[in-house]
């Protein structure tokens, strides 16, 4: 079955630097490390010590909460350090990784052949369950729920954001066997979002829904196509999980192994050669980006630039982020910033630059907001670039005060952070929309649930 859905509200950020479809290899990292924090209210509980030894899969810690939800080891390696914070606080687990790679022994399963209770402790038992998250609330699935449908979005609209064409080639068989696997979580659909204008080896795909998707950002955000499709009512769940994801969940099953390697885009602007990097997750900023920026000060950023996290060097990426974005760090203030048309290399979405006259154009923007926070104003802007059926300035203001009923009259459960960045990037009035969602989901878990 395919259902076209044509998005009209929202922006599309055409900046420099986009990833070229060329993949290299890069050194293999000394330390890996996990980042509790990746996990959204995930508190972890320790499996293992300083000095113990591990091999690909083994897990490291639990949630606290969930004893069955497991964070198993990217590499065999190991246990270098534990980083804590205040009040011992787990910020981090290092791993000092061996050279080459020891693999704990899941078993070779078939899908189709396997029932929902199996499949699910093999993807508790891998590690495999963090790629699960579940709408509302953008957290890591509870396995003990049933979703009403699984969405996958293999459409990708943010500004440097990868292709997830590119980044699956040659790894068709493993993702129908994700695909197989997953089917059996759900008594819904799989819905697999595709790129209405290009045709891939997605079209092909069996046992899903097939949406083709054509539109502006947040098209591809998989809540705007949960919102076209089946939206979410109270009390019930939807699941989702990103392609590369789906692939990895079937490269478990074909071969037993439970292997976090992926495709990750360098990309932007003070990126020397933007192109796709192989890697294992968890491998630290710095083997990725070594030798490959230009000079000057840039930001790094783990994602997208609309919603992903500055990092420093010695950073990992972020568990679930397949780009690291590079853009110039926003350091000179321009005089008289503030009168129109000063300056064609700035992107605008009123008419207060040329930017409006050259739709095809790539900036190479930096990291400056151009404005300090100031009070709401209505000016529909945020309508503008909020093509889910939410009224947004309403939402963040009840959010802001903690209005548990009126968040809920206005579509809370529908919403993520990520669908607000567009209006981080827009609104006049400064305002960190993304965050001020992520506070007032956080809210409705522990009061609603």
């Amino acid at each position: 079955m395919s259902t076209d859905i044509v998005v009209k509200k929202g922006l599309n950020i055409k900046l420099k630097g986009v990833a070229q479809h060329k993949i290299s290899l890069v050194s293999r990292s000394k330390i890996f490390a996990i980042n509790p924090s990746n996990f959204h209210r995930i508190s972890p509980k320790m499996a293992l010590k300083v000095g113990d030894k591990v091999k690909v899969g083994d897990v490291v810690f639990y949630a606290k909460q969930q004893e069955e939800i497991k964070f198993t080891s990217p590499v065999s390696g190991e246990i270098k350090e534990i980083v804590r914070g205040a009040k011992r606080k787990i910020l981090s687990i290092e791993i000092t990784a061996n050279d080459k790679d020891e693999f704990k022994d899941f078993g070779i399963k078939i899908p189709s052949n396997i029932a929902a209770p199996q499949i699910k402790e093999m993807l508790l038992e891998s590690g495999c369950w963090a790629f699960i998250k579940q709408r509302p609330y953008d957290i890591i699935a509870n396995p003990n729920d049933t979703p009403k449908a699984i969405f996958i979005s293999a459409y990708a609209t943010a500004p440097l954001s990868a292709s997830h064409v590119f980044t699956l080639k040659g790894r068709e068989e493993e993702f129908q066997a994700g695909i197989d696997a997953l089917s059996k979580l759900t008594e819904g659909k799989i819905h697999l979002s595709v790129d209405g204008k290009t045709s891939s080896f997605f079209n092909n795909i069996n046992g899903v829904d097939l949406h083709k998707v054509e539109g502006k950002h947040p098209a591809g955000n998989v809540g705007v196509q949960i919102s076209k499709v089946d939206p979410i009512n109270a009390g019930e769940r939807v699941w989702v999980i990103q392609p590369q994801e789906v692939a990895t969940i079937g490269t478990l099953f074909l071969t037993g192994k439970y292997n976090p390697a992926k495709i990750v885009a360098l990309a932007g602007s003070q990126v020397e050669t933007p192109q796709y990097y192989k890697i294992i997750q968890g491998a630290q900023i710095n083997d990725i980006i070594d030798g490959k920026l230009t000079n000057g000060k840039n930001r790094i950023i783990s994602g997208n630039p609309l919603t992903g996290t500055a990092v420093a060097n010695d950073d990992v990426i972020g568990f679930y982020d397949d780009v690291i974005s590079v853009l110039p760090e926003g350091s000179e203030y321009r005089f008289m910033g503030w009168l129109p048309f000063v300056g064609n290399h700035l992107h605008s979405v009123s008419r207060t630059s040329f930017s409006f006259l050259l739709p095809k154009k790539e900036y190479a923007l930096n990291t400056l907001l151009n404005g300090e926070e100031r009070a709401f104003v209505e000016t529909g802007a945020m309508e503008k670039v909020m093509p889910i059926d939410v009224y947004p300035m309403q939402l963040l203001k009840a959010a802001m005060v903690f209005d548990i009923e009126r968040m809920e009259n206005l579509g809370i459960y529908e919403v993520a952070p990520e669908d607000f960045a567009l209006i981080d990037y827009t609104s006049s009035s400064k305002v960190e929309a993304q965050d001020i969602i992520r506070k007032g989901l956080d809210l409705m878990i522990e009061e609603v649930g």
